[in-house]
């Protein structure tokens, strides 16, 4: 599973620049994408109205880079994808929930630094 994709934007001063951006999972590719992954896969649940959602991409998008190789990162939409929002509880923004084998083994709520999202991964990732 590719966890980022490049996402292109126009910068008036300096012309297109590629940023990556997390993978965007639906409810119809969370079951593949998610529980039959072979890695543990943290899932940032956002709404783009959210600013605290909008402050942990980049937060999520660095952790997404440095440990890759041992847990997967993706995000959904709960406007877009209300039913597996609902199905996993998730009334707040943002809410990671890291699966393995299927099943929820982690929910953090609410945004934090990176080094505290780091801590709290650390069942899951290697840290230096």
């Amino acid at each position: 599973m590719s966890d980022l994709c490049p996402v292109r934007r126009w910068q008036p001063d300096r012309g297109w620049e590629t940023d990556m951006a997390l993978k965007s999972v639906t409810n119809q590719s969370f079951d593949f994408d998610v529980l039959a992954s072979d890695m543990p896969v943290a899932v940032h649940f956002y709404a783009d109205w959210s600013e605290p959602c909008t402050r942990i991409g980049p937060i999520l998008e660095a952790i997404a880079r440095d440990y890759g190789d041992q847990l997967g990162v993706v995000r959904l939409n709960i406007d877009q994808n209300p039913a597996t929002a609902k199905k996993y509880g998730v009334v707040d923004v943002p809410t990671i929930n890291v699966y393995r084998g299927g099943e929820v083994v982690k929910t953090i709520v609410g945004a934090k630094p990176k080094a505290a999202i780091e801590r709290e991964l650390s069942p899951f990732i290697d840290l230096p």
